[in-house]
């Protein structure tokens, strides 16, 4: 469903306790039975002092038709070079939807400068709420917990 979806709400939290939200566009991989997120994305002040205080971030994708999933996750920055361009590599040779030239932002002209960095999540939760549940048509609820 991720990633049939592609975008996704992510939200940390302030030093104060309060949520804030912006739209990310994660890549899920499977390795030897590990589901790992990875999130090319601007390293900025506030991401970076939200995590600093919470390493916590919860991705929410939702449809129209009201298919959503949830995975709440431990996030944490990748700045070295290795993982920046394996990231990078992953969603330029992604598959449609998911894969894009991440050269199309215009601070991202390769995967070292210092615009760009890589959040890799690990969920330690996740749910898929089909909207044939929401709708009373069947289907269940599908929770996973670490």
């Amino acid at each position: 469903m991720a990633h049939q979806i592609v975008w996704a709400s992510v939200a940390t939290v302030d030093k104060n306790g309060r949520p804030r939200s912006r739209i990310l566009h994660p890549i899920w991989q499977w390795d030897e039975g590990q589901l790992t997120g990875w999130i090319a994305t601007g390293p900025t002040a506030v991401k970076r002092a939200h995590l600093a205080h919470s390493p916590y971030v919860s991705v929410n994708y939702w449809t129209p038709a009201q298919d959503t999933c949830v995975a709440e996750c431990r996030a944490t920055w990748a700045f070295d070079d290795e993982t920046r361009q394996m990231v990078w590599d992953m969603f330029l040779n992604g598959p449609e939807p998911v894969g894009f030239d991440p050269k199309i932002i215009p601070a991202w002209t390769s995967p070292t400068v210092d615009a760009f960095a890589v959040l890799k999540l690990e969920p330690w939760r996740l749910r898929v709420f089909p909207s044939s549940v929401f709708m009373g048509q069947g289907g269940e609820i599908l929770t996973w917990q670490a």
